[in-house]
């Protein structure tokens, strides 16, 4: 970096991705802490700092320059309303989203994957973040790894579960929330849950919260399977 001036941004300051800070959300892990996470999140598309510090709900809004400059820094994000920064160079560009794309569908004949295929149809929206644990754990010699599946579609259950035999893990299903609660009471707890958000009986993510509060499911790893591609998903 050969600028050495304090990064600061004004409320009408327009923020946008680099290419760097897109491949962050689409890598399959990442070490940034939850708060530059939901700054990239919310700016994938376009966003001024003012309306950052609206949208962003566990932030501080005394902490929001700190992490924004640090990611300009990083050369994670730009200033959109100039593009010839010397401070960034190569890797600039936009996404303009329409007002009201991320709200709520008012149509009851979408289905969850038809809602989520169209948002990445019409923005190019797509996230693939998730948290590396903080210690490596150590198995047994021969352990066959467990996963439960829980969604309630029979042929991607069905699918899933071949796919996952052949590749000599010992798959599980489960089609509801009770469900997947009956398949965690029996022995062996899995090693890792494939966890779909629109089940009939319970919404996935109110699922997830319940197991990083409970003192052991909490260590259970979970990968959200879903076509659910919103902003407010991802957060």
């Amino acid at each position: 970096m050969t600028n050495s001036r304090p990064v600061k941004f004004t409320d009408t300051d327009v923020l946008a991705l680099t290419d760097k800070g897109s491949a962050e959300l689409k890598a399959a892990g990442t070490s940034l802490s939850a708060h530059e996470l939901e700054i990239l999140v919310l700016i994938d598309g376009k966003m001024t700092v003012a309306e950052l510090g609206t949208a962003a709900r566990k932030m501080a809004l005394a902490d929001l320059p700190e992490f924004l400059a640090k990611l300009f820094v990083n050369r994670l994000i730009t200033n959109a309303t100039e593009p010839s920064s010397d401070v960034l160079e190569a890797g600039f560009f936009t996404i303009d989203v329409p007002a009201g794309f991320f709200s709520a569908s008012t149509s009851k004949d979408h289905s969850e994957a038809e809602q989520g295929v169209s948002s990445l149809n019409r923005d190019g929206y797509y996230v693939r973040i998730a948290r590396r644990p903080a210690a490596h754990r150590e198995v047994q010699e021969g352990h066959k790894y467990t996963i439960l599946v829980v969604d309630d579609d029979p042929d991607l259950s069905k699918l899933l579960k071949t796919y996952l035999s052949l590749e000599d893990f010992v798959p599980g299903l489960a089609a509801s929330g009770a469900e997947m609660v009956k398949a965690f009471r029996q022995p062996p707890l899995p090693d890792l849950a494939l966890l779909d958000v629109g089940l009939p009986d319970v919404n996935g993510f109110d699922i997830l919260v319940k197991m990083r509060q409970h003192p052991v499911l909490k260590a259970v790893p979970v990968i959200m399977l879903t076509a659910e591609a919103t902003r407010e998903a991802v957060l």
